[in-house]
């Protein structure tokens, strides 16, 4: 019988609750990813399959609805994501900030043109940031778990979560200037918002809120840790049997 291959030293079974944190505040790298990144991946799913989605989305801290961390998405209502929302809300997010350009292979593949594309090298600049060490750039990804909430039609959440959404995803000139790094011309500027109001404000437009409740931070070592935000209340409440300062 061939021996067991011995699991690299970065391996970690993760199967069940890995190095579980319970905690009255978000972990500071969750938070921070929160705050950086540009999109998220929304994971839902019907009787059958999970279906993907890159999102823009917002996230706060609190709203004046609730106390608690939310995520804000928008979404067609006539969308697959949506539809798999309405019949199952369960969720998950997936948040990193880990650098997505996938750099040469040690040998070249002839049928792969490569992202970006080749035109990107006609800066040097764009050279210069895409050749950076993206082990220096990328640290955790952070899964979140929870269940979606579409927010009543014509409300004043629904109208305060639009906008503070848009005002989240309406980029100035940097964003159209860093198309040009990757070969494509720049957008010139729109009236208004531009294509940020077309999926935010549309009257049929739905919004999504997902509660920030739990969730697992992987690391690029190969690390896991598992984590569950818990109120003030419930936090003062679990301190007299080991939560210490709003950590157990």
């Amino acid at each position: 019988m061939a021996a067991v291959e011995q699991p690299q030293l970065n391996w970690e079974a993760s199967a069940t609750a890995t190095h579980p944190q319970v905690s009255s505040s978000l972990p500071s790298e969750v938070e921070t990813c929160l705050k950086n990144a540009r999109f998220l991946h929304l994971a839902t799913c019907d009787s059958m399959y999970p279906h993907i989605s890159l999102m823009n989305y917002t996230y706060l801290p609190s709203t004046p609805f609730t106390p608690d961390p939310v995520i804000i998405m928008t979404t067609n209502p006539s969308s697959k994501k949506t539809l798999n929302l309405i019949n199952n809300p369960r969720v998950s997010l997936l948040v990193h900030d880990w650098v997505s350009h996938r750099p040469p292979t040690r040998n070249p593949d002839p049928t792969r043109e490569g992202s970006p594309p080749p035109q990107a090298t006609r800066s040097s600049l764009a050279s210069l940031l895409l050749n950076i060490n993206t082990s220096a750039l990328s640290s955790i990804s952070a899964t979140i778990n929870g269940e979606a909430v579409m927010v009543p039609l014509g409300s004043e959440e629904e109208r305060w979560c639009k906008e503070k959404h848009l005002e989240n995803n309406t980029f100035g000139d940097q964003a159209r200037e860093e198309q040009g790094f990757f070969g494509q011309a720049p957008q010139a500027p729109t009236g208004g918002d531009g294509i940020a109001s077309c999926y935010i404000e549309g009257e049929e437009v739905r919004v999504v809120l997902v509660g920030v409740k739990e969730g697992r931070i992987a690391d690029w070592k190969g690390g896991v840790k598992d984590w569950t935000l818990v109120s003030q209340a419930d936090g003062q409440q679990r301190g007299r049997h080991g939560l210490v300062n709003g950590v157990s």
